[in-house]
C-alpha cells in the first residue's frame, strides 16, 4: 500500500524542536510519530531547512540546542527537496496568482508536485482550495 505523501511546512517543524509557546504539539509529533512507523511520507522543500533554523534562531534558542537541532534535520527520514527550474515556475506562478510570498507557495508547489496534502499551522499564509491542493491545519490533523 503507497504511504500517504505529506508536506509540512516550516511552522509544523519548528514544532519539533522548540515546545515554548507553541500549539498543537501532540498533533506535529504524531506527524514524526507515523513517518517513523513509515505510515506516511514527508517532503519538506529545501529552503525549509533555513526557515527553521532562522525561526530557531529567533526563538533566542541556546547555540547548542539550534545545532542539535540541524543535526535532526538532516538525520530524519524527511525528504527535502531542491528547487530544480520546473519546480521554481509552478511556485512562482502560484505565488503570482494567489497574492502569496514565494517561500510559502514553495510548500504549496510541492504538495501539488507529489499529489499530497499540506500540513500547516500557519493556516493564514497557506490557504485553503489553492490549485486544488489540500492543505490541512495542524490542529485538525488527526
Amino acid at each position: 500500500m503507497k504511504k500517504k505523501q505529506i508536506v509540512v511546512d516550516s511552522s509544523v517543524a519548528v514544532k519539533w524542536f522548540n515546545t515554548k509557546d507553541e500549539d498543537n504539539l501532540d498533533q506535529a509529533d504524531k506527524l514524526l510519530k507515523e513517518l517513523e512507523e513509515e505510515k506516511i511520507e514527508i517532503f519538506m522543500p529545501e529552503i525549509s531547512k533555513y526557515e527553521i533554523t532562522n525561526a530557531l534562531l529567533y526563538k533566542k534558542l541556546s547555540l547548542s540546542l539550534i545545532k542539535t537541532s540541524l543535526l535532526t534535520i538532516y538525520s530524519t527520514q524527511i525528504k527535502f527537496v531542491p528547487l530544480d527550474s520546473v519546480l521554481a515556475a509552478q511556485t512562482v506562478e502560484i505565488a503570482y496568482k494567489n497574492k502569496i510570498t514565494f517561500y510559502d507557495a514553495c510548500f504549496l508547489s510541492l504538495a501539488k508536485k507529489i499529489k499530497g496534502e499540506l500540513v500547516t499551522d500557519n493556516i493564514k499564509h497557506q490557504r485553503k482550495n489553492i490549485e486544488d491542493i489540500k492543505v490541512i491545519d495542524l490542529k485538525d490533523y488527526l
